[in-house]
């Protein structure tokens, strides 16, 4: 069986971040949200870190955090959420200077500023923001812990993947860099640089590029630093994407650290004669699917969320949700075995 997350945390000291993922609307916030507060009531300084477009932390921590850079929200405790638009803005200003500088030009030649434009609204540049992003973040080393809270592309294992693409990038800009160096016209195009010092320049930029990468995709990868948590709740097509979601983790030799099933109603509810035949039967679906995911995924649930009677916001909430799945990970229950039971 899975360790429940208070015994995986406590037995994985060295674990540096946390990734909930997932379908969207299944609890990634909440879960994420709760478990930075139970690190930072237990003496860790944590970032609980987001890109969602949809400011999901802020309307879970009901504070408007979206874009107003890191914001301290409880002792030990920090969120911040990106804006990914003016990160890849950020971005396009930062290409622009660097090519103006190597190249010592006055002006961007326009073809090349409208190439930077169509670049940058690329779907993946979103996601190539919030990896660079992440990848800052955790290289700066201000915290003892890190949550992210990403949005579901692919249930956050495309992270991975999206550092071997860049760095399979690198490979090809580099090599393309050297050909170029053949052509007199790279040379003509510079402004009292000679080839060898731009080329050099490239080099250096596209060495660190990599270094941020490689240790980013190393963490990652290192499971026991990373730690990744998948989210589900019991109905068909979250067993079925979570199966599929672990065939991803294998393809990429990722080690998933455990399974969360949320939104669960509590099975004691059917010995009460108030409840209506419509909650009945939901509970039933549910214990059925229940009995499922537990088929599917004993040896890697560790906790189990009720249904509550208000949504999860608000600090008091966020600390209710934390009671539940790390103080008692099953509902109250003493084991999955006998919840499902």
């Amino acid at each position: 069986m899975a360790k429940s997350l208070k015994q995986f945390f406590e037995e994985h000291p060295e674990t540096k971040v946390a990734i909930f993922a997932g379908k969207g609307g299944l609890g990634k916030t909440t879960f994420s949200a709760a478990t930075a507060h139970w690190m930072a009531n237990n003496g860790k300084k944590v970032l609980c870190f987001s890109t969602d477009p949809q400011a999901s932390l802020s309307d879970i921590f009901e504070q408007e955090l979206f874009g107003r850079g890191e914001k301290k929200l409880a002792e030990k405790l920090y969120v911040i959420e990106i804006d990914a638009d003016k990160r890849i803005n950020e971005y396009q200003n930062e290409i622009r200077k660097k090519i103006k500088d190597m190249y010592k030009l006055k002006e961007l030649p326009p073809e090349i500023d409208e190439y930077i434009k169509s670049a940058s609204a690329e779907p993946a540049m979103a996601e190539s923001a919030t990896y660079d992003a992440m990848a800052d973040l955790v290289a700066g080393g201000k915290y003892d812990f890190y949550i992210f809270d990403m949005p579901p592309f692919g249930h956050g294992v495309r992270m991975i993947s999206m550092a071997r693409i860049l760095d399979a990038w690198i490979d090809k800009m580099d090599d393309t860099r050297k050909k170029a160096a053949e052509y007199d016209t790279v040379v003509t195009t510079l402004e009292g640089a000679t080839a060898a010092e731009s080329q050099e320049a490239i080099v250096e930029e596209l060495s660190e590029i990599r270094k941020k990468l490689d240790f980013f995709s190393e963490l990652l990868s290192d499971p026991k630093r990373t730690a990744f948590f998948m989210v589900l709740i019991p109905e068909k097509m979250a067993i079925l994407d979570t199966k599929r979601a672990l065939e991803m983790f294998e393809k990429l030799n990722l080690r998933l650290s455990g399974v969360i099933v949320n939104q669960v109603y509590p099975p004691e509810l059917l010995q009460r004669s108030d409840v209506g035949q419509f909650l009945r039967s939901r509970i039933k679906m549910q214990q059925d699917y229940m009995k499922e995911v537990y088929k599917e995924f004993k040896e890697l649930i560790c906790a189990v969320c009720p249904m509550f009677d208000r949504e999860p916001k608000g600090m008091e909430m966020i600390a209710r949700v934390a009671e539940h799945i790390f103080e008692k990970p099953y509902m109250g229950k003493g084991s999955i075995e006998e919840l499902v039971r």
